[in-house]
């Protein structure tokens, strides 16, 4: 065998341990959302709440910037904040097994530090396309048509892109939180998050101060492209940021990964065994 195989084994090793463990941690998280699916039906209750309430309570009372249906304007918006309140659930989930000694144990065995964060962020991310697509049958019902074809696939992965950066924020949450009733008060962090964006209202329609910190919000960049693709009104207003909205919405989520994924990373090699 020459030197070159002997190196590469080795290598070709540890890549099949990290995809194995990574697999393990993946088949733990779906099993506990398959015996607990009361967990993903109370993820997914306030954004179907939320929907029916600004879409049929106060959608008549709504304006969208150049016209259109209030309704088409808010599904996209509301795909967001799903996915955007994701990272308040990976926090919950990541600050409870801390707290019942489940991480001390995995840093305990011989697997990689890297396979029980990624196995956290894959699992999230399959949550999150079954909660995306029960979000788009429900807005379905309610009437809402988008466009087909790539730029409906585009529009789905913008917003599984965002959600993709968002795990990484909550998995650093959940390690630094005490307690799982710490990680409940993340909403207070969340909800004006999602609130001073475009999700609700265009940004052209609030105050000027407001309008320009709910332009630069990196959700709503991601709602106004989202928008865009799925060819509903977006109520674009004239702010560079909202006018290269596409653009935006896959660099903020590439910034929020860069940032959060290696504080993740090192605030779980820094726990104490």
């Amino acid at each position: 065998m020459t030197t070159a195989q002997l190196t590469e084994a080795p290598a070709r090793g540890r890549v099949y341990w990290l995809l194995a463990d990574c697999w393990n941690i993946v088949r733990r998280g779906l099993t506990h959302y398959q015996r607990q699916p009361v967990n993903i039906a109370w993820q997914l209750g306030f954004p179907i709440l939320s929907v029916l309430l600004y879409g049929y309570v106060f959608g008549s009372a709504m304006q969208v910037p150049g016209g259109g249906d209030y309704k088409d304007f808010l599904m996209p918006g509301m795909f967001v904040m799903t996915m955007a309140f994701g990272f308040i659930n990976t926090a919950t989930v990541v600050v409870h097994d801390s707290t019942k000694g489940v991480i001390d144990r995995f840093r305990s065995m011989p697997m990689s530090s890297s396979a029980v964060v990624a196995g956290r962020g894959v699992t999230d991310l399959l949550v999150a396309c079954a909660e995306l697509a029960i979000m788009m049958l429900t807005a379905l019902a309610m009437g809402w048509r988008p466009d087909g074809g790539w730029a409906f696939a585009g529009a789905f992965g913008l917003l599984l892109w965002l959600r993709f950066a968002l795990i990484w924020v909550g998995v650093w949450l959940g390690l630094i939180v005490p307690n799982p009733e710490a990680a409940g008060g993340l909403f207070a962090v969340a909800f004006p998050l999602t609130m001073i964006s475009s999700i609700f209202v265009a940004p052209q329609l609030m105050p000027d101060w407001l309008g320009w910190v709910a332009a630069w919000n990196p959700i709503s960049s991601t709602a106004a492209a989202a928008r865009d693709l799925f060819g509903t009104p977006a109520g674009h207003g004239d702010s560079w940021v909202e006018q290269h909205a596409l653009l935006m919405s896959a660099l903020w989520p590439l910034v929020l990964t860069a940032v959060f994924l290696p504080l993740a990373v090192r605030r779980f090699q820094r726990l104490s065994r």
